[in-house]
């Protein structure tokens, strides 16, 4: 069921993001403008339009939502698979699944550590330009 859900899924995320998809949109609601001095423009014809945009924006959310999770989880599993095979900090494989405020609190350190890196380079290459200044210059002849 689930497999088959994918694929159902799968199709109609591709289907929905066509550019036809958003034209045939367009047409229909169109043609239903059109048609509202045929129907005097009732409660009916508006009704017509309301609950099918209703029906289709409440599935819709579903089936983002689906895609949205198995891209999410996905990319998860290849940014794991990354750290795991280089040098990278396996402790950081799984953080997805803490809290918020412990993601956060992950997300402070690196940023701090990375401060630290770049302080750390911008050093060394102020030392480097004063140590190439301060050197004798050679003259070619």
């Amino acid at each position: 069921m689930e497999k088959l859900f994918t694929r159902i899924a799968n199709w109609v995320a591709h289907i929905t993001g066509l550019p036809l998809t958003f034209a045939g949109c367009c047409l229909i609601v169109v043609v239903w403008a059109m048609s509202g001095p045929f129907f005097g423009f009732s409660d009916t014809w508006q009704l017509v339009i309301n609950t099918g945009t209703t029906i289709i924006t409440f599935l819709m959310v579903f089936l983002i939502q689906n895609t949205q999770n198995r891209d999410g989880a996905a990319i998860q599993a290849k940014l794991d698979e990354l750290i795991r095979v280089s040098e990278g900090h396996n402790n950081f494989i799984g953080i997805e699944h803490l809290t918020e405020s412990e993601v956060e609190e992950i997300r402070d350190k690196c940023e701090r550590a990375a401060r630290r890196h770049d302080e750390k380079i911008a050093a060394m290459a102020a030392k480097k330009a004063v140590a190439q200044k301060r050197a004798p210059k050679k003259h070619a002849a």
